[in-house]
């Protein structure tokens, strides 16, 4: 045991959504010393509005790929049937269930600092100190929010990132500007009318890009599920590349973008349309200038049209930058070879800093699209799993 380190630990986990859990249960299963650090499901209870709902389908939902332990076993033992699509409230509580059934030990504490030490890494908490020889990164999106530099100088009370929002009823009455063309910026539209709020919708490109209403969406269910893997994420039969990390992994680099660029596109889930019916999008058009005025907002637009508002919403999603995890020592994060501010990683999630693993969105640049979503969880657990049996 490293001076100064109360405990030492195999393998230790930072982050308990979605893949830090999948990770957690499967190394534990294979007889892995572990210890997750960080309150189940957090991101997903506090970061996402109140009444949202996944845009993933049901069969692409399930945490960890463990056949005991998907949405259905949850929904039979819990007696509640869970709708698709699926509420965001029903999910954390899926999430929780998932961690009591097969990680019940979780240190809640929050990891302040990860540095290299010769036993492998230091892990600083509230009060304390571990050593590990192993680190899983599992902490999400949160650190990653982007806000467009013209926004930068606006204070939160003008101006600030859907991630920002878990009520969204504060802006009951107001008049609010979304920005984006994502499922993000149309479902929190919808909740925003649906509130009470006067809210449009801004968004860049010439139109909006709905899911699930191509002419491949309306085949029979026997051709759709040849067409598309259950994950959902990328068209008519790249899907099924996306729907296998390893495969994309494994292509070379100029078909592992082309791929990605065609599965990640913004578009909003087609059963939103009949919410926005009320709601006014403007496509084609961007902020050329924002202002401060009289505590509200002037926007001019490129359009030479301007608008006041009471508060603009930003759902203009996620920058991947490792170096803005807070709690990676910089020397590690100097240690890290990266590309775009993705880390480079083995099969085994591992990154060019020896016994230091990165996944879910992260991995994305490594294993595809389906790193974005819950549905990769699985693939990324047995994978890891299987790299520290070597």
């Amino acid at each position: 045991m490293s001076r100064g380190m109360s405990e030492s630990v195999d393998v230790a986990i930072v982050g308990a959504g979605p893949y830090g859990l999948a990770a957690a249960a499967h190394l534990r299963a294979a007889g892995r010393e572990t210890r997750i650090f960080g309150e189940a499901m957090q991101f997903w209870q506090t970061r996402t509005p109140v009444a949202m709902v996944l845009r993933s389908p049901y069969r692409g939902s399930d945490i960890g790929g463990r056949s005991n332990l998907t949405l259905h076993d949850y929904a039979t033992e819990s007696g509640r049937a869970i709708p698709s699509p699926i509420p965001v409230d029903r999910f954390v509580e899926y999430g929780k269930w998932f961690q009591q059934q097969a990680v019940p030990e979780v240190d809640h504490r929050d990891v302040r600092a990860i540095a290299s030490v010769d036993s492998g890494f230091r892990i600083t908490v509230d009060d304390d100190a571990f050593a590990a020889r192993r680190v899983v990164v599992a902490t999400g999106v949160g650190a990653f929010a982007w806000k467009p530099p013209l926004f930068a100088a606006l204070d939160h009370e003008s101006i600030s990132h859907t991630l920002e929002h878990h009520e969204l009823a504060v802006f009951a009455g107001r008049r609010v500007t979304v920005i984006g063309g994502g499922q993000s910026a149309l479902e929190t539209a919808a909740l925003l009318h649906e509130g009470g709020s006067n809210v449009d919708v801004l968004v860049r490109r010439s139109a909006v890009r709905w899911l699930s209403e191509g002419s491949w969406k309306q085949t029979t269910w026997a051709v759709n599920r040849m067409l598309y893997a259950p994950p959902d994420v990328g068209p008519a039969l790249a899907s099924h590349l996306v729907a296998h990390p390893g495969a994309y992994h494994r292509m070379p680099r100029q078909w592992q973008d082309r791929l990605a660029a065609r599965s990640v596109r913004p578009a909003g889930a087609g059963w939103l349309r009949p919410r926005l019916r009320d709601v006014t999008i403007r496509t084609g058009v961007q902020v050329a200038d924002v202002t401060p005025c009289r505590e509200r907002v002037l926007l001019r637009l490129d359009d030479g049209t301007q608008q006041t508002v009471d508060h603009v919403l930003l759902a203009t999603g996620y920058r991947i930058d490792l170096s803005r995890y807070a709690f990676l020592a910089w020397p590690l994060v100097e240690a890290i070879k990266c590309v775009n501010g993705y880390p480079q990683l083995s099969r085994g999630f591992e990154t060019t800093m020896p016994g230091l693993h990165v996944v879910g969105a992260p991995a994305a640049w490594s294993f595809g699209p389906l790193m974005r979503f819950v549905a990769g969880s699985g693939f990324a657990a047995r994978s890891l799993t299987r790299w520290l049996a070597r």
